[in-house]
């Protein structure tokens, strides 16, 4: 059916499934960990870090389209491509390093899920038998459930939907900002101070952009889209559609913070710090809305990264992506659970969390090497090789790689003085 004899409503389902990949990246990069990161990052240092955020989303979308451009001219996905060529080892080491960012994003994100849901219960309502334990643990089990019975769609477009209305929150909190805050522009960059945990903010804000685990993944969308040679074209668009909300999305919560707590010196130390970003749009629904969007992100992002284990998995043994294999069932209930040890042990969510994002640069210097390998073998890309311009791309990102790398290094030094 051509393009001009459909409905409205097919011309949308059709917008919609070839931006698929596209609309997955953006659920999963603009999550509770992205919030946290922009939320703090704002709440610090203004606008001041904002580069690193520009300068990931830029990046990340040559990722994107070159692991794309892979998938499509081998029909192979990331990690059996690099099998296939760099041996077991490395990629094992790969796998490995990827599987420990997602269950150190999920113990983070159920950690910062129930503090903000804590403290909207004991403000919100008169129930004293609930804990942080035990909301942890009831989010786990329908996230549990809900992977094993596969009757998922339905509460992931909810959660998505309540992920969406609070990025317009934060969308409306800047401009509210911009506008009537009365600084220059100027003031939105302030000098940044020695030490605070620099470095590891800003390592935490390129992982949460540029994630590792979502770039593995992108090859598995692509090969699942069944896309083709003829459709590079609309992965380009694609891509640029992902980064480009990803970064507006993400800059409107980082003004939003520099606005709010920023300039009025509100400390960021826990969770529930973060909802003061919403203060002057939301008012005194800000509790509510932020708790809802921030348990909404919450649980939409750790529902992928139940899957996405699995999916490595399968990516690295070339085989079916069935979720109903027993083994994938188990290892989905044992990621899960990790999302207990903050609420049960304690410690501080939001560094956790950051953390837990600033682990993904430790790998990406070597996935991007790899890519530029592979797609300069003939043997592999056949007459579709790389061409000079995304060579270029391709070296750019490799030393801004080994930069953010750097920077991850000496941030995780300072933090555990």
């Amino acid at each position: 059916m051509t393009t001009s004899g459909m409905t409205f409503s097919e011309k949308l389902k059709k917008g919609l499934k070839d931006f698929g990949p596209a609309f997955f990246i953006i659920g999963y990069v603009v999550g509770t960990g992205s919030v946290t990161s922009m939320v703090v990052s704002g709440a610090k240092f203004g606008l001041s870090l904002s580069w690193a955020l520009l300068l990931s989303c830029f990046f990340t979308y040559f990722l994107l389209v070159s692991i794309s451009k892979l998938t499509i001219v081998t029909g192979n996905t990331l990690m059996f491509n690099f099998k296939k060529t760099f041996g077991k080892f490395i990629t094992l080491f790969i796998i490995a390093a990827l599987v420990v960012s997602i269950v150190s994003s999920v113990i983070g994100v159920m950690g910062v899920v129930a503090e903000v849901a804590m403290e909207w219960i004991s403000v919100k309502t008169s129930i004293s038998f609930l804990n942080g334990p035990i909301i942890s643990s009831l989010f786990i089990l329908l996230l549990i459930s809900l992977f094993w019975t596969g009757k998922h769609e339905n509460f992931i477009k909810a959660m998505s939907f309540m992920v969406g209305f609070m990025a317009l929150a934060f969308i409306i909190t800047s401009v509210m900002v911009l506008k009537e805050s009365g600084k220059s522009i100027i003031d939105f960059f302030p000098q940044l101070p020695q030490g605070d945990n620099t470095g590891l903010v800003i390592a935490g804000i390129v992982g949460t952009t540029m994630a590792g685990v979502c770039l593995a993944s992108r090859s598995i969308l692509v090969q699942e889209e069944d896309w083709k040679i003829d459709d590079l074209k609309k992965d380009k668009k694609d891509a640029i559609s992902s980064m480009v909300m990803t970064f507006l999305i993400s800059l409107a919560i980082m003004i939003s913070a520099t606005g709010t707590l920023y300039f009025t010196g509100a400390p960021v130390d826990n969770a529930t710090d973060l909802m003061h970003a919403l203060g002057p749009w939301a008012g005194e629904f800000a509790l509510t809305l932020f708790t809802l969007g921030i348990i909404a992100a919450g649980l939409s992002s750790i529902f992928p990264n139940l899957l996405l284990f699995p999916w490595l998995i399968s990516d690295y043994t070339d085989t079916p992506r069935n979720m109903k294999r027993p083994l994938f069932k188990f290892i989905a209930v044992l990621v899960a659970s990790s999302g207990i040890i903050v609420p049960l042990l304690g410690g501080k969510p939001i560094w956790i969390l950051i953390a837990s994002q600033a682990l993904s640069p430790f790998v990406m210097p070597l996935i991007t090497l790899f890519l530029i390998i592979l797609l300069n073998k003939p043997e592999v890309m056949k007459t579709h090789k790389a061409n000079l311009w995304l060579n270029i791309a391709l070296g750019a990102t490799f030393i801004f790689n080994c930069f953010m790398l750097y920077v991850a290094i000496t941030g995780f030094i300072d933090f555990l003085r």
